[in-house]
């Protein structure tokens, strides 16, 4: 798919000057940051530089949704050149699991060893972070016994229909797809379900929606390491996981319990998100660690797996998830859209980076010819 945060246009086309041409190349190739280590053009299948209208218009095809990232490389290359300068791009987002689920190509699970640290909100605005940076998302609410995604994504209600009689067509609010037990059952009913039932009915949603063309598909795991959860990361075809946890002892205690269950069925971990990390004042901006400090990055250090971010305790997200709007889409590039935005664009990455065989980080297979 392109981008839609970069326009295309393809009229009026100039030369572009071949001292401006070298800057522009030596520049991607040198160019380093978090979400492209290896370089830029380490992992663009494609690339061209053209001059549009007085402004130079960089096309590339590239593995991953990064669109904030790119324009953050948009505006150096504006300053470097004293010319505008934008990406025209198309993100070639590939399967990294064979699983027959049609329509959705790669599975995220957001999980938690306990519950009230934020997951569902988390899980929400990641999505919507995902779909600011470029790529088609959905969001299925896997926590049978406390449906929280129809509140947060403001679907109260509201029910599902199908067009052949066999597959739901799952709800849409603001570019995500959404489905949820919430949608059929009500809440009071499904917190009374057995193990066995409540993992009968997540695998019917799974499996029996109708999910259009998705990039990502976003799944909101109940919280805890039981036996439910288990049940449900053997069964889900997930390419990796990330663990919400707060800075707080026992919830880091109980992300390790996350990541080892995780690992005990050679789930991928793709990183720890803290959330809480941290209260500002919104008169002084000094920040207050009410749960603690560094917690989320000791064990992100300790278990070898990345730290993907840190997020405030702000009452704004709370605001708005009781509201069933999302910070991202208030403002996509305020500053707690961009911290969503910046996690959300680092998961993309560590599927392509971890699990991708396109990744310049795979290992290459060499056999001996005799």
């Amino acid at each position: 798919m392109f981008s839609k945060f970069f326009t295309k246009n393809k009229s009026c086309r100039d030369e572009i000057s071949v001292e401006s041409q070298k800057q522009i190349s030596d520049f991607l190739a040198t160019y380093r940051s978090d979400t492209f280590p290896q370089g830029l053009l380490a992992i663009a299948s494609e690339h061209s530089i053209t001059c549009i209208k007085n402004s130079v218009v960089i096309s590339m095809t590239l593995p991953f949704p990064c669109d904030g990232a790119l324009h953050e490389v948009a505006e150096q290359l504006t300053e470097l050149l004293q010319q505008t300068v934008s990406f025209d791009v198309d993100y070639d987002v590939v399967p990294v699991r064979t699983h027959a689920i049609k329509g959705v190509k790669n599975i995220i699970a957001i999980a938690s060893g306990k519950g009230g640290v934020g997951k569902s909100t988390t899980a929400v605005n990641l999505a919507y972070g995902l779909i600011a940076e470029g790529c088609h998302v959905g969001i299925l609410d896997a926590d049978i016994y406390g449906p929280s995604i129809p509140t947060m994504l403001g679907l109260q209600g509201q029910k599902p229909s199908s067009i052949d009689g066999k597959l739901l067509t799952p709800l849409e609010v603001n570019n995500l797809a959404a489905m949820s037990i919430g949608f059929l059952v009500e809440d009071t009913k499904a917190t009374v379900w057995r193990g066995p039932m409540a993992s009968r009915a997540f695998s019917q949603l799974l499996n029996e929606t109708d999910w259009p063309d998705l990039d990502y598909l976003i799944v909101d795991m109940p919280p805890g390491t039981g036996d439910v959860q288990l049940t449900l990361a053997q069964q889900v075809p997930v390419a990796g996981a990330v663990v919400i946890t707060t800075p707080q002892d026992i919830a880091l205690a109980d992300a390790v319990k996350g990541i080892a269950m995780f690992e005990q069925v050679k789930l991928p971990v793709l990183g720890i998100i803290e959330n809480m990390s941290f209260h500002q004042c919104q008169q002084c901006g000094h920040q207050s660690h009410l749960f603690g400090e560094g917690g989320g990055e000791r064990i992100a250090n300790n278990e070898n797996t990345p730290l993907l971010g840190q997020l405030p305790l702000d009452i704004r997200i709370r605001e708005d998830a009781d509201s069933g709007n999302s910070v991202i889409n208030e403002n996509s590039t305020g500053e707690l859209a961009l911290l969503y935005r910046n996690i959300a664009r680092k998961v993309a990455a560590q599927i392509y980076y971890q699990l991708d065989m396109r990744s310049p980080t795979t290992a290459e297979i060499v056999t001996n010819k005799s």
